[in-house]
């Protein structure tokens, strides 16, 4: 295995094996995983006590429409993203440009976030829909899935 300063991704407080880039906030105490891309590129904000899991992908900007049009569409699309405090990405979810996920929401493992979350909402699937609510009191956190 080789040594993690060795695998040319830029050095961070979060993870030696996370990739951040741009210049994003990031609250006290939010704990970042392995494997994970953070593009601060666009604007992002990251709220304290959050959880980004491993895999996790956070975008803030598209390059899809300079692809395609053969690099007519001169530029790369950007739109800032802002994750709340508190809350939950589990593995491998993907957190598109724009979006704005509230306080002690919870994206389920691979989701894909591609529209706002409501604080207290818990989403899943692709591209990921509300599944279920938080209900906190102190100690005491449930999640009640909401009927299909």
């Amino acid at each position: 295995m080789s040594n993690p300063t060795e695998h040319g991704l830029p050095a961070n407080p979060y993870n030696p094996h996370a990739w951040i880039s741009g210049d994003p906030e990031i609250g006290a105490g939010t704990w970042i995983g392995a494997f994970t891309v953070i593009d601060g590129s666009g604007g992002l904000v990251i709220g304290s006590g959050c959880d980004v899991s491993s895999g996790v992908h956070i975008y803030t900007h598209s390059s899809m429409r300079r692809c395609v049009s053969g690099r007519d569409y001169p530029v790369v699309d950007r739109a800032p993203v802002r994750i709340g405090d508190r809350v939950f990405l589990g593995a491998n979810a993907v957190v598109m440009m724009g979006v704005t996920i509230g306080d002690e929401a919870v994206v389920a493992a691979g989701a894909v976030v591609t529209k706002d979350v409501p604080s207290r909402t818990v989403v899943a699937g692709v591209p990921a829909v509300p599944v279920g609510t938080v209900e906190i009191d102190g100690a005491d956190v449930r999640v009640n899935r909401s009927p299909r």
